[in-house]
Order: structure tokens, then C-alpha cells, then sequence
């Protein structure tokens, strides 16, 4: 299954934790059909039908069946540039 570096986790939990989203808020992620996987990634406020939820560390993730199969071997890392802009990035579980 995903899983979160500890920034990713800090970060996921700041971005679903803003005034006025609800309590199951969330960041999901959604795999689109292409040659090369892409993902989408926004927040939630909560999962949609078929979703697997993901918790760690505090953070809640939703990801899609496509996405949660594609992702099964992975790591989540984030980071914040300097204009304030979130990035993820992917890697492989050592």
C-alpha cells in the first residue's frame, strides 16, 4: 500500500485541516488513462464510492482503484517551493 514520508504526511494534514472542511476532509488522489500514469491530486472532503482510504501519521488519503493499484509499491513525498506552491513526488518503497 502507499505510504507517506513524514513532510508528506505534515503537509496532507495541513492542507484537509483549513477552517470550514469537514472532519472526514482529505487529499485524494485519481489515476488517469494514458500511456505514461498521471494522477490528480486534490482535497476532499471526503472518499467516493469504490475509494481506498489511506491513514497515517494523522493524514488521510483517498485514492481511486486505478490510482491505489499504480501506487501499491510507492512513497508520497511533498514539499513546499518558495512561491508557497505544494509538490509532490513519487518514489519507490525501499
Amino acid at each position: 500500500m502507499l505510504t507517506l514520508t513524514e513532510n508528506a504526511s505534515t503537509i496532507v494534514k495541513d492542507i484537509t485541516t483549513q477552517p470550514g472542511l469537514a472532519e472526514t476532509a482529505g487529499l485524494r488522489i485519481t489515476s488517469e488513462e494514458s500511456a505514461e500514469p498521471t494522477f490528480a491530486v486534490s482535497a476532499a472532503e471526503a472518499a467516493e464510492p469504490g475509494d481506498l482510504t489511506l491513514e497515517q501519521d494523522g493524514a488521510t488519503v483517498y485514492l481511486d482503484e486505478g490510482a491505489a493499484l499504480m501506487l501499491d509499491d510507492k512513497v508520497l513525498d511533498a514539499a513546499v517551493d518558495p512561491e508557497g506552491k505544494v509538490e509532490f513526488a513519487l518514489g519507490l518503497q525501499g
